[in-house]
C-alpha cells in the first residue's frame, strides 16, 4: 500500500442528507430515497466550489480537511 498526497488539494462539494436513513425490511441495509447523497463534485479551488454552489442556489458550509502528516518509516520498523 502506498500513502501519498494525490487528490488532497481538491475541494469536494457534498450534499447534506435530506432524510434519515432507515433499515430496509427485507435486507436490513440502511438506506433512504435521497439520491443527492450519492453525488460528490470535485473542484480545484474553494472559490470554484462556492461559485458553483451560488450559481445553483446551494447553501454551503466550508469544512477544511485536517492536515495529515506522513509517518515515514522503513519496513523493518513494523517488527520492532
Amino acid at each position: 500500500m502506498q500513502s501519498g498526497r494525490a487528490g488532497t488539494q481538491n475541494w469536494v462539494l457534498e450534499f447534506e442528507p435530506a432524510e434519515a436513513k432507515k433499515p430496509d425490511p427485507l435486507t436490513g441495509w440502511a438506506g433512504s430515497g435521497d439520491t443527492r447523497e450519492q453525488v460528490r463534485l470535485s473542484f480545484a479551488t474553494v472559490e470554484e466550489a462556492k461559485a458553483y454552489a451560488d450559481k445553483n442556489g446551494i447553501t454551503t458550509t466550508v469544512i477544511p480537511a485536517p492536515v495529515q502528516t506522513l509517518k515515514l518509516q522503513t519496513y523493518a520498523d513494523n517488527f520492532r
